[in-house]
């Protein structure tokens, strides 16, 4: 059995970062809310307590049992969680003179597993208004900065295993050593065998999978995108042809998409049923205008596509999803859901719809990890290598309502967008690009004829996951390149803008 980690989650912004550099040292692990109870077995090697927004002096601050789990397995405190444990164990936390935040040096004054072959001075990253003042009786300092007397310590005694607390986030890009403290702790402290490799996840997750389902009949809506065609490549390794996918074309898919992923599907090997249903979503988006009206109808044509094509199959018991795992740790965070920006383009209604189980392969999955485990599967790299599309598609990229001229029109104009990305070679070095045709006519000149046609926006960011994201500073070469190509060639474009604005405070699309 795979070791596992775990990670109780106060509410840090920064979780998810731990969990991150937890598997990329190839050990598995899981996120959880403070609150939730688990089992301890063999494959439980160590618990890490996450940071939080709160203080640990608030009258209701999240809380827990750290001496009984430090009892069963060794534990890491990170900032919040390091200050918990520094309280319950009786020392001293109070406000500090002054907020700490942002980058700081570490200084050494013990050695420890924890810090083995970290140099004796490195630049970590603060984010806490209050601090150990005073660690408690029979705890050993590790490390101070020049601003804090408590930057790391650890614990030992005969009744428990190894406690250790660090107060910055060794989990961020700015502490330079945050890395190798947490490998330490999960190799050296915990004895984890980092066996969490994309190989190992494949062998084990077929092997589930065909003692799940058995001879059970499956049926997978797929998107063309990296997750559900992940997803169903594991579920055919395990079920074969008893795996039956359906592909719909909505309508505003990007040009050609249909049927170079149809193709794509076909080279390997899945079941999967291509339906073009373009008119019945052009009817169902017909006077649309609002972003979630468009959402809305477009999450509601699918399921009654999909439907109609799943009663045609007999003896289906499971629904397929390429749910991962942010989307899981989003529906049990430590507060609970967050606040909706826009409704999710994933379809929650099948399930209940259509009385199916439902499976899902990817959902201890982060993206990177996905693509991972699609390039170990053998699926090519031009589907791996794709740009995040969002669900409802174009339907989302065009402004105002949509109609198939309108689609035709963003379609000629992406299609060349990213093909010249690609002759630049800037489309790997960009998170996500598209294109988005604007409700507004503008003037212009071709020849000797005045024009009055639509405009349309260039979009491409740089990001990590897509929760923050920066405009991407393309050359101005290429954007010039770009502007001619779209209007010299797609009639009824005369005009091409560059979007520079950055999430926050804006989102990566414009609906």
């Amino acid at each position: 059995m795979t070791d596992k980690i775990l990670i109780l989650d106060f509410g840090s912004q920064y979780t998810q970062l731990i969990a991150r550099v937890v598997r990329e040292a190839n050990v598995f692990c899981e996120i959880i809310p403070f609150s939730k109870s688990f089992v301890f077995n063999d494959t439980l090697k160590g618990v890490i307590l996450s940071g939080s927004p709160c203080s640990v002096n608030d009258e209701d601050a999240p809380m827990a049992d750290i001496k009984e789990i430090a009892k069963k397995v060794p534990v890491l405190g990170i900032c919040y969680g390091a200050q918990l444990t520094a309280k319950l164990y009786g020392g001293l936390v109070d406000k500090s003179n002054k907020r700490e935040y942002g980058r700081a040096m570490l200084n050494l004054v013990a050695k420890s597993d924890l810090t083995e072959g970290v140099p004796a001075q490195s630049q970590v990253w603060m984010s806490h208004s209050d601090t150990i003042k005073v660690l408690p009786e029979n705890f050993e300092l590790l490390a101070d900065t020049d601003s804090i007397p408590v930057a790391a310590f650890s614990f030992k005694n005969e009744a428990a295993h190894s406690v250790f607390g660090l107060q910055f986030h060794p989990e961020v890009y700015h502490s330079a050593e945050g890395k190798k403290m947490i490998e330490n702790f999960l190799v050296k402290i915990c004895g984890c065998k980092k066996d969490w490799t994309a190989a190992h996840f494949i062998t084990e997750t077929v092997a589930a999978l065909k003692e799940q389902l058995g001879s059970s009949r499956v049926v997978m809506g797929l998107s063309g995108g990296v997750d559900s065609t992940v997803a169903a490549t594991l579920l055919h390794k395990a079920i074969g042809n008893n795996l039956f996918g359906i592909f719909v074309n909505n309508g505003v898919l990007r040009k050609n998409e249909f049927e170079e992923v149809l193709a794509i599907y076909k080279q390997l090997g899945l079941n999967v049923k291509g339906v073009d249903a373009s008119d019945r979503f052009y009817e169902s988006l017909a006077g649309k205008v609002l972003p979630e009206d468009k959402r809305k109808a477009i999450g509601s044509s699918f399921i009654d596509v999909f439907d109609d094509e799943a009663k045609k199959l007999t003896n289906i018991t499971y629904l397929g999803q390429g749910t991962i795992y942010p989307d899981v740790i989003e529906s049990a965070s430590v507060h609970g859901p967050s606040v909706t920006i826009k409704s999710h383009h994933n379809v929650g209604g099948l399930p209940a719809k259509m009385n199916l189980k439902i499976v899902e392969p990817l959902r201890s999955l982060f993206k990177d990890e996905v693509r991972k485990i699609g390039a170990e599967l053998g699926i090519p790299a031009e589907m791996l290598g794709r740009h995040p599309f969002p669900g409802p598609g174009l339907a989302i990229r065009i402004l105002g309502e949509v109609t198939a001229d309108k689609v035709q029109l963003l379609q000629e104009a992406d299609a060349l967008y990213t093909a010249l990305l690609k002759k630049y070679n800037l489309y790997d070095k960009v998170w996500q690009a598209g294109t988005i045709l604007l409700p507004v006519k503008t003037v212009g000149v071709m020849g000797d004829e005045r024009t009055y046609e639509f405009t349309v926006a260039l979009r491409a960011v740089t990001s990590v996951d897509g929760m923050t994201a920066d405009w991407a500073h393309l050359p101005y070469e290429f954007l010039a390149d770009i502007s001619n190509e779209i209007i010299n060639n797609v009639k009824g474009i005369n005009r091409v803008v560059y979007d520079i604005s950055s999430k926050p405070p804006a989102t990566i699309e414009w609906e």
